[in-house]
């Protein structure tokens, strides 16, 4: 059954692929900047364009859960959504508050945009991923309370599901552990110590509950299979995360002046952070395996089974890679650690986001599923925007191994410029791979668009 207020979901999920395609743009722009260090300066410098393609990564993906949220709740709960109003309020509040960052961090240097927005009175700016003026920071906080208001208020008056459960553990644990963004100690120890409880317990932690809970709440409308099948698996995938993540913490105070203890505790519990994502790729497939119809979104359901796979292999195989201390050792900070990111989050939070707006969309417009010319252009992006991003792991596994070695094995290691230079043609060709990327992302975009037999719902 599909709920009035669910519509509310529309603009986030809208924003959220406008906000993802200013993400590539930039991204493109850097590995532009890595080979042709003066392209667009001073226009846009390096760590300028840098920060716009992070923070703009967040705050889409925080769009895309926010609208999967209004989307999922009121059908889980079967009831109609608290407070609809709120929800679009919050949605221009938030839209105008991020726009507004990006256009500061463009327009203003940012010592002076520190100025300008109360740095002096609570110093919260500077760190990597979380620099957001003060101004923004209470914005994304306002908003966020708001929003689980809305949310909670329809799961405590409607029926309460375990992904209803799930998915409300894992925003809460979002807004909770965004408040350590605020804590910036001048001792750069407990600064670093204290920012991973942002970032890690974030993508590796909570995120991993949310996650879990929209794809299983898609997997449930594309199978048939039974919900308590779906839920059971659910609970291992979020205990395994939990015990996994929360200590596995540690292996990022290997370098940072933490005591020695965590590169045994970081190294054995990150081991095992690639155990959920194994189970979450086993899930998927054993589920559509098992499905009792089929569904006319074919799209959505390859997306969801891209999910756990890139999830897997991102998070999973590609952490693994340099998670233990011996090793992490030689690769911290090296392009390795970036061919692990790209992955780990297209993997696991951009394909989910994507499959939810795949599965959600096509309904809120009126039909069960997007026409077979717009699935076929839709699965054409799945497959452009996914091999792209496998390229453009290997080219950085590969820039990085070669940078270790030239940069930090060798018996005459090169400086750190000099060690670039040799390995720019992975850079070349990761920026190839960027814009067959993008291709794929405007595929995507121009897939609902597509005319053709739509199937009603």
């Amino acid at each position: 059954m599909q709920y009035k207020s669910q519509a509310v979901a529309t603009p986030y999920f809208i924003a959220a692929i406008g906000l993802f395609a200013g993400q590539i743009l930039f991204g493109i722009v850097l590995g532009l900047q890595y080979v042709l260090g003066d392209f667009l300066f001073p226009a846009i410098p390096f760590n300028i364009a840098r920060m716009v393609h992070t923070n703009l990564l967040i705050v889409w993906l925080l769009f895309g859960f926010m609208g999967a949220a209004y989307y999922m709740i009121p059908e889980e709960s079967e009831t109609e959504l608290f407070s609809p109003k709120l929800a679009i309020a919050l949605f221009w509040i938030f839209l105008v508050a991020g726009a507004l960052t990006i256009v500061g961090y463009l327009a203003v240097p940012y010592a002076t945009l520190a100025q300008l927005t109360g740095n002096d009175l609570l110093a919260t700016m500077g760190r990597e991923f979380l620099e957001q003026p003060l101004p923004t920071k209470l914005g994304i906080v306002v908003v966020a309370l708001a929003f689980l208001f809305n949310i909670t208020m329809t799961v405590l008056k409607g029926r309460k599901t375990s992904i209803s459960i799930v998915m409300l553990l894992g925003l809460w644990g979002l807004a909770v552990f965004f408040l350590f963004s605020f804590y910036n100690p001048a001792n750069i120890v407990l600064d670093k110590f204290f920012w991973w409880w942002v970032v890690h317990l974030w993508v590796e932690g909570v995120w991993e509950l949310i996650l879990g809970a929209m794809l299983s709440f898609v997997l449930i409308k594309v199978t048939g299979v039974d919900r308590e099948v779906i839920e059971k698996w659910l609970y291992v995938i979020v205990t395994m995360t939990l015990i996994s993540g929360i200590i596995g913490t540690g292996h990022h105070f290997y370098w940072i002046g933490a005591p020695e203890y965590w590169q045994w505790w970081g190294s054995i519990f990150s081991a095992l952070e690639p155990i959920p994502f194994f189970a979450l790729t086993v899930f998927a497939f054993n589920m559509v395996n098992r499905r009792r119809r089929e569904h006319p979104n074919k799209a959505a359901v390859l997306w969801a089974l891209g999910t756990g796979v890139m999830s897997f292999l991102g998070a999973g195989v590609w952490g693994f890679l340099h998670t233990l201390a011996p090793v992490n050792y030689y690769t911290h900070g090296t392009q390795i650690t970036a061919a692990h990111g790209h992955m780990a989050f297209y993997g696991a939070y951009v394909m989910v986001v994507l499959t939810m707006i795949s599965y959600a969309m096509p309904i809120l417009r009126g039909r069960a599923a997007n026409s077979n010319k717009a699935q076929v252009l839709e699965m054409w992006s799945f497959w452009l925007m996914t091999v792209a991003m496998v390229f453009i792991t290997l080219f950085l596994t590969a820039a990085g191994i070669l940078q270790v070695w030239l940069q930090r094995v060798s018996e005459s290691p090169l400086p750190f410029m000099v060690a670039q230079d040799q390995i720019s043609l992975f850079y070349w060709l990761r920026e190839g791979s960027g814009v067959v990327f993008l291709i794929g992302l405007l595929c995507y975009i121009a897939s609902f668009f597509v005319r053709g037999e739509e199937k009603t719902a």
